[in-house]
């Protein structure tokens, strides 16, 4: 069953680029089938019967795809909604586009749904590099403003972090023996720690922490994030900063899980570091998000500076010896969220650009008297952006800041072991704050930065005198409003049952 999600979006990718199939009908065709078999996947692997432990065998080859890891089965249905969501949506300039358009965006949703099912690190990492090679044509090809410069960039870095990551995957295997994340749990089961010394341990994790935190934009390694997407056609950008961007915060939690109690061990040396860092993705990258005066430069920063969350969420789960399960709970809702809400936002942008000719906020305003229905999606998905009550981001966000405090014991005087003195030195002035409760505390500023750059967005957008550019913006297509529509319920439905997740 799990294959047929890569086969049917790479046969769709043959009959367009060889058959001269109709590109974004047959894509369309092809992602509606792999949303059918990703939700079904989805809610059969939810069931309390379900051997998630079963590899897939496809003409009697075994094949290493599994949905056993706890974030699998959110993450499929991230990328299958959003992948016929922003086909759905798409308006390709001219027909060649339009097939290079939808090979890419199916390509880059064969890489994602690979990556997400495998259990073997190196088919993980492999999926993973496949889906980036269309991102980084397509924006040289057919992105905005100085789009060779921002591909040459984007490459140089994921580049490199790639490699790195890389180095950090092959020495973990060596080191337990497997290239299986299954394995691996079973092995730090039943053994109870890593083998390997600590200096080893600190090398590995250091690794692991720079590449996959350069693949997720985090701080200082970000700068190459908000220029591709913001230059990237509206399904790559829907899709990068949607989906493939969550690959390696699913890995470093996955890997977290799979090691369990010796996650801590494994991280314990680079959490300081963390902290300080994912306080620069929310601050700092929060600050320049308000600076910003063109709208698709605005949604980057803001998806740059989102990610700071999701990392807390991490540094608390490593820190509990991976027992803190509401830390995972809180950062799968989020990626979630936040994988469907940029997606939206990216998508209207696109429109909002297609209608109007311009991104620039200063040349945009009164849009909601033009284009009501895109004024309401627009603020539904920026509402959700910034942790409205009643929308799936809220929850995501909430459940993060409470597992920051799971086990905390009021005066205590760190939470995160040896290597956090500096820190620590800081938390004793505060009444026994660990380091993790401490960044809480900065990290909950960063909700009013978003507040401030959203809603400015909304008003300079639609509210208002109607500017030049708005005049004769026509009302969004039928197809249009139900790929956001689509994505604004899901926003909608786990915001107010987050049951059905969590």
């Amino acid at each position: 069953m799990l294959i047929w999600l890569l086969i049917v979006p790479v046969l769709a990718c043959l009959l367009i680029g060889l058959l001269s199939a109709p590109g974004r009908v047959t894509a369309l065709v092809s992602a509606s089938i792999t949303m059918i078999l990703g939700l079904y996947v989805v809610v059969v692997s939810m069931l309390p019967d379900f051997d998630t432990e079963c590899l897939t065998t496809f003409c009697g080859i075994p094949l290493q795809f599994t949905t056993a890891t706890p974030l699998c089965p959110l993450m499929l249905l991230l990328t299958v909604v959003v992948t016929f969501a922003a086909l759905l949506g798409m308006h390709a300039p001219g027909k060649s586009a339009e097939r290079s358009w939808s090979i890419s965006t199916l390509l880059i949703s064969a890489g994602a749904t690979g990556a997400f099912l495998s259990d073997n690190i190196i088919s993980f990492y492999a999926f993973h590099e496949l889906a980036l090679i269309p991102t980084f044509v397509m924006i040289g090809y057919y992105g905005r403003g100085e789009r060779r410069t921002i591909a040459w960039r984007t490459t140089i870095y994921l580049g490199l972090a790639s490699m790195v990551l890389l180095a950090g995957l092959v020495m973990l295997c060596i080191e337990m023996g497997t290239t299986s994340i299954s394995q691996m749990h079973a092995l730090v089961t039943v053994y109870g720690k890593l083998p390997g010394t600590p200096v080893t341990m600190g090398i590995i994790s250091g690794l692991l922490l720079a590449g996959f935190g350069t693949l997720v934009s985090l701080f200082p390694f970000h700068s190459w994030a908000a220029p591709a997407y913001a230059s990237a056609p509206t399904p790559i950008a829907m899709l990068h900063a949607g989906v493939l961007k969550k690959f390696g915060l699913y890995g470093l939690f996955t890997l977290a899980w799979a090691l369990g109690p010796a996650s801590r061990f494994l991280f314990e040396g680079w959490n300081e570091v963390l902290l300080v860092l994912l306080l620069g993705n929310v601050l700092w990258v929060g600050y320049v998000t308000v600076a910003q005066t063109r709208l698709d430069k605005m949604l980057g920063n803001s998806s740059v500076m989102h990610m700071g969350y999701l990392f807390l969420a991490f540094a608390a789960y490593v820190t509990s010896s991976g027992s803190n399960y509401l830390a995972l709970q809180g950062a799968g809702m989020l990626m979630l969220a936040h994988g469907l809400s940029i997606a939206m936002l990216f998508l209207l942008a696109g429109q909002i650009e297609q209608r109007t000719g311009t991104l620039e906020l200063c040349a945009l305003g009164g849009l909601a008297r033009r284009a009501p229905t895109l004024g309401f999606l627009f603020g539904l998905a920026g509402m959700a952006s910034i942790g409205l009550p009643l929308l799936a981001n809220f929850v995501g966000e909430f459940a993060i800041f409470l597992s920051c405090f799971v086990g905390w014991v009021p005066g205590a005087s760190s939470d995160c072991g040896s290597g956090c003195g500096f820190l620590d030195s800081i938390s004793s002035l505060l009444g026994g704050l660990g380091s993790v409760q401490l960044c809480v505390v900065f990290a909950l500023w960063g909700l009013v930065i978003s507040a401030v750059y959203m809603l400015r967005a909304i008003r300079r957008i639609f509210a208002g005198e109607i500017a030049p550019s708005c005049e004769n913006v026509a009302r969004l297509s039928c197809s249009e409003v139900l790929s956001a529509s689509l994505l604004g319920a899901l926003l909608l439905l786990f915001g107010i049952a987050p049951f059905l997740i969590i």
